[in-house]
């Protein structure tokens, strides 16, 4: 079975790009099309909370005191009273839970400009973040008139979170790329890249790219991101023989339906497919 079939047979389409991180072979689908990324524009943003850790800017043990939401019912998000903790920990509840309001508070503090540069300067020009979680979800408010969950389709074609042109967007080679230099110690220095890695590896959700690769012996890091009928994940999937790949993953559903675990579980199987193909 090819990609098309199988993503077809799970009622989505598809865009993938997998690559060995240090032989450069690739499988790719569609890997060169924009996609809006939901909630995967985080990695991005770690990547540049780490730099300006790294110049000095900013201290990630610095403490913020966190008392207004962006809604979302993970980490921060779901308390009810003001919490202070450092930035770095802030990070931690962005990667592993997709926790909305951590993400917004490090996005605050490093400004998204500073993002789309720093992706400019990797070369990455087909990736900007151009809203954090809270601009992302007033625009969904807005397009929506209000409804949610948006689940009508005239509604979900009025989403500008799903128009790669209008909102946080990339394409599947250049997430890759980005998680390539994180695994190579390229993205910053080795002492950041080794704690971005560590947060990606704490991500809690199993039902995607995990779900390709139930073994022991095999790590896989990752991050997610859904929306109303998207359904994404991108990371590392690491084997005891030391191989390392980088897979990016992103699926539209065909239905608006909110509970879809075809489409989460062709996440995993597409990688799968395409890691085992990079191993030959």
């Amino acid at each position: 079975m090819n990609m098309e079939e199988l993503f077809r047979l799970a009622g989505v389409a598809g865009w993938l790009h997998a690559i060995d991180i240090d032989g450069g072979a690739e499988v790719s689908f569609r890997a060169d099309e924009l996609v809006p990324i939901a909630s995967v524009f985080k990695v991005p943003v770690l990547v540049e909370l780490a730099r300006q850790a790294d110049a000095g800017v900013l201290d990630p043990r610095e403490p913020v005191t966190i008392t207004k939401r962006t809604f979302g019912d993970t980490g921060v998000g779901a308390m009810l009273d003001d919490a202070t903790m450092s930035l770095r920990d802030l990070a931690y509840l962005m990667i592993a839970v997709s926790d909305n309001t951590s993400a917004d508070a490090i996005t605050a503090s490093i400004g998204l400009e500073s993002v789309n540069a720093m992706l400019d300067g990797f070369g990455l020009g087909k990736t900007r973040v151009i809203d954090d979680c809270e601009g992302l979800l007033t625009k969904i408010r807005e397009d929506a008139g209000g409804e949610w969950p948006v689940v009508d389709p005239e509604s979900l074609a009025r989403l500008r979170a799903l128009n790669p042109l209008a909102t946080n967007r990339s394409t599947p080679r250049e997430i890759t790329r980005l998680l390539s230099m994180i695994w190579r110690d390229e993205a910053a220095s080795a002492e950041q890249c080794a704690w971005m890695r560590r947060l990606l590896g704490l991500q809690v959700w199993p039902h995607r790219l995990s779900s390709g690769f139930p073994y022991d012996d095999v790590a896989v890091s990752g991050k997610t991101g859904t929306l109303p009928t998207l359904r994404a994940e991108v990371g590392v999937v690491e084997y005891p023989d030391g191989g390392r790949y980088a897979v990016a993953v992103f699926t539209r559903s065909f239905s608006p339906a909110l509970n879809q675990p075809r489409a989460d579980a062709v996440i995993g199987t597409a990688a799968r497919m395409a890691v085992d193909h990079l191993r030959g």
